[in-house]
């Protein structure tokens, strides 16, 4: 998830205990050109005061409209904006023919609704995937757990099904200038970023607004709770005694991307190091991306970083190596 999702929630939560009416919107799917990535939140209330966004632009502004002048009052419904079957409103159009559907959600300030916002906002703010049910024809929710892997988005004729958990997390176990792109491709992306290394003088060469600085070993963070089943651990040093102890650590976490650095060569020599002096089995070596990221060619910094957040995100959808 990214961190704007939990913006939105706490607003929605704000205005609610306050007996607000809410609309709660989420995008269902996108076909072409979007700004906003299915899973994306806004909500507003009937003021047209609003959080979060659907397309950056001339969506946000017809929905708010229709929704002050009375439309969008069933307790959930489904429009569509784009293509042939777009809102009765021709100047609705999105960049190179692209469609947008959004689930519109119209919540009470009553306590069973309260209840729910309470519940995603707890989930936003924890460490355990959950996944939100919403009937289509009833408007029934619901929250159970879920992996937090694959699309954020499904649905079938009865229900939609939204992915929602904590920030995606990024530790960066040292700095080096391939920590600094991956940093800056990852915020970008809407990580939380964290940047473990014990040698402070180097934290003036990370400087991308918004990524927090640990000025401790990555292991010791990773092992005092540093990572959750949304986090990914990318070692980016050629340094053994950062990459290696990083290694040994996030293993034994929930985390869904634990990669490392280097050539197939130091990357076999790596992992027989790691059973014999970090006592790591088969399996739990086998969860090791290493070479880390996916095999683009790579050769500068900045084109490292890109094959490495390219993984990342990969395995974040659940996608195969294979179905790329």
């Amino acid at each position: 998830m990214q961190y704007l999702d939990l913006q939105v929630m706490s607003r929605a939560l704000e205005w609610a205990r306050a007996g607000e009416t809410l609309w709660l919107c989420t995008v269902l799917s996108t076909f072409g050109s979007s700004p906003r990535e299915p899973g994306s939140l806004l909500v507003a209330r009937r003021d047209g005061a609003h959080a979060g966004s659907l397309s950056g632009g001339c969506v946000e502004e017809d929905f708010l409209t229709r929704m002050q002048t009375g439309e969008f009052e069933e307790p959930v419904m489904e429009i569509r904006y784009g293509g042939d079957n777009g809102p009765q409103n021709p100047q609705i159009s999105l960049p190179c023919g692209g469609i947008l559907e959004v689930l519109i959600e119209r919540l009470e300030p009553e306590s069973g609704n309260l209840e729910h916002l309470n519940a995603l906002h707890a989930a936003l703010l924890g460490q355990r995937p959950q996944v939100r049910r919403i009937g289509l024809h009833d408007g029934r929710r619901e929250l159970s757990e879920d992996s937090g892997l694959g699309p954020r988005v499904e649905r079938d004729a009865e229900t939609v099904r939204v992915r929602v958990g904590p920030a995606s997390r990024l530790l960066i176990a040292g700095i080096s200038p391939v920590s600094a792109a991956c940093a800056e491709f990852a915020r970008t992306l809407g990580f939380e970023v964290i940047v473990c290394d014990p040698h402070e003088e180097l934290h003036g060469e990370i400087d991308v607004p918004g990524v927090r600085l640990e000025a401790v070993l990555p292991s010791m963070f990773i092992a005092t709770g540093g990572c959750h089943g949304a986090t990914a651990v990318v070692a980016l040093t050629h340094d053994p005694r950062i990459d290696d102890l990083a290694m040994i650590e996030a293993v034994r976490t929930e985390a869904f991307y634990i990669g490392v650095m280097g050539s197939k060569r130091t990357s076999q020599a790596r992992a027989e190091r790691l059973r014999r002096s970090g006592g790591l089995s088969d399996e739990q070596i086998a969860r090791l991306h290493m070479p880390i990221g996916l095999a683009l060619g790579s050769k500068t910094p900045a084109e490292i970083a890109l094959a490495v957040m390219a993984d990342v995100l990969r395995v974040q959808r659940g996608k195969a190596r294979d179905a790329l």
